[in-house]
């Protein structure tokens, strides 16, 4: 219909010029018709009636489905017991929680807490995210959050649910800093209008409403959103440590045909800093390799392959010449080295065939969690780190851009062993610490460090030659490879 009206229109606009009747009026009436209805009315409209996405309750998502969070997980439902009983809660003149805010970096699962917390409390569920509300026009965001709350009570009474949960993902950019938008009131204005629906919710109204927002820039987000009585709770939503990380992969792999459940035990310990969705990919990845392999199951060997293409990406195709790949095995033969000099059992394999923007690399043996180290083991990692190039230097007497990476790292270290006071300089505060003098520093300790890594590599120059033609030759070597050429 509206197209037909437009097509209508059109036709007696052109028919009256045709025949001489000055139409500008009828122009200009138009436009402004069209204008109003397209940006106020259309327009915002059209939008908004999708905002958010309802899940009905019993989805089957619970927190039995969620691994490696059992401390956030555990927290949550301290926070969701005013739901679940909220006559006792009343009995004991509680104020019930209005907000619960999940920090955490990407792929942790928050998404999947907020999900298994409707599922707990019977809640009605509805997902947005802050992207959703922002608009160039002037008011639409706010319009949208108070039909956001509207909704949620809405789609509770339908339900015949006492309750309702709404879940806000990317809450950083809804709930960013007012003032940091020079540019855009519209933030601002859907903040407030945000904080001012926040306030308004009541242990006493039918149905209660719980609001869990998910971030991983909380340090984004404006105070008056953090403080209490708005976002009551904050979740560390963290990295699963090695238990956990075995916990993810038992769920992931329950439906997968895995050869022996001993190789999840290694996968776990050789995926330090892997979130639960890299995890999940990982075990996914490993069962399309067995696939492509015709296997009937999962083995070691594929779930090998499948970290390496997590964490670096799928084989290339493309092919280096004859003296790039000669580089890079004298580069990742001084990695290995020094690597099993440093610390005796480190390296696991080592490989010279490209795979997504490495050219090599070098993969560490399963170790257990560590989150902290003292200055000698931070100077291994820098000496490792190094070692590439300084193996190139010994055999081309220069090193080639493929040593960025291990550059930027090996800066990285030496800032951490400064900014944590195990440098000459003791204990120092970054932000009061002149620049040069904090740079003079790093460069002292990798300028040490270098010569160090050098030397060794001259004293066992023989084993890196030897390394180098091998893997040249063969392309890959795992560990009882490398440690029969040493």
């Amino acid at each position: 219909m509206k197209e037909m009206a437009a097509g209508v229109l059109l036709g007696l606009i052109i028919f009256l010029a045709f025949i001489g009747i000055n139409v500008t009026p009828l122009i200009l009436i138009t436009l402004l018709v069209g204008g109003f209805y397209f940006f106020y009315l259309g327009q915002g409209t059209v939008k908004f009636d999708n905002i958010g996405t309802d899940i009905k309750v019993g989805t089957g998502i619970t927190f039995e489905h969620i691994g490696g969070q059992d401390s956030a997980i555990k927290e949550l439902e301290e926070a969701l017991e005013f739901i679940i009983k909220p006559e006792a809660i009343k009995k004991m003149g509680i104020r019930p929680l209005k907000g619960v805010l999940l920090v955490g970096p990407p792929g942790t699962g928050k998404t999947l807490m907020a999900k298994a917390a409707a599922s707990y409390t019977g809640s009605a569920f509805i997902a947005t995210s802050g992207s959703e509300f922002i608009e160039v026009y002037a008011g639409m965001g706010a319009k949208r959050v108070r039909q956001l709350f509207n909704d949620a009570r809405k789609k509770a009474s339908k339900q015949n649910s006492g309750s309702a949960i709404i879940f806000i993902d990317e809450l950083e950019i809804l709930g960013g800093k007012r003032g940091s938008h020079n540019s855009h009131m519209e933030y601002d204005q859907t903040l407030n209008q945000l904080l001012v629906e926040m306030d308004g919710i009541s242990f006493r109204s039918e149905p209660s409403i719980l609001i869990i927002g998910a971030t991983n820039r909380a340090d984004m987000l404006d105070s008056a959103l953090l403080r209490p009585g708005r976002f009551d709770r904050h979740v560390q939503v963290t990295l699963p440590d090695r238990v956990g990380r075995r916990r993810i992969l038992d769920i992931h792999a329950g439906n997968k045909p895995v050869e022996d459940s001993s190789i999840l035990d290694e996968i776990a310990a050789s995926t330090f800093g892997f979130s639960g969705a890299h995890l999940e990919s990982l075990t996914n990845e490993a069962a399309i390799l067995a696939l492509r392999e015709n296997a009937q199951s999962i083995s070691r060997s594929h779930f090998h392959e499948a970290i390496d293409k997590v964490i670096l990406g799928e084989k290339l195709d493309k092919k280096p010449s004859p003296a790039e790949i000669e580089r890079v095995s004298f580069h990742e033969s001084g990695h290995a080295l020094i690597s099993e000099l440093v610390k005796p059992g480190s390296v696991s394999s080592l490989t010279i065939i490209p795979r997504g923007s490495a050219l090599g690399f070098m993969r560490k043996t399963a170790q257990n969690d560590q989150y902290l180290y003292i200055r000698e083991e931070l100077e291994g990692d820098i000496m490792v780190a190094l070692a590439g190039a300084a193996a190139e230097e010994i055999k081309y007497g220069n090193y080639s851009t493929g040593a960025a990476s291990d550059f930027e790292q090996c800066w990285k270290l030496a800032m951490q062993i400064v900014e944590t006071g195990l440098s000459s300089l003791g204990v120092v505060k970054r932000t009061d610490s002149p620049d040069e003098v904090i740079y003079k520093e790093c460069k002292e300790i990798i300028g040490s460090l270098e010569k160090k890594t050098k030397e060794i590599l001259l004293i066992h120059q023989d084993s890196l030659f030897s390394l180098a033609e091998t893997i040249l030759a063969e392309e890959s070597l795992d560990r009882d490879r490398f440690i029969e050429l040493l």
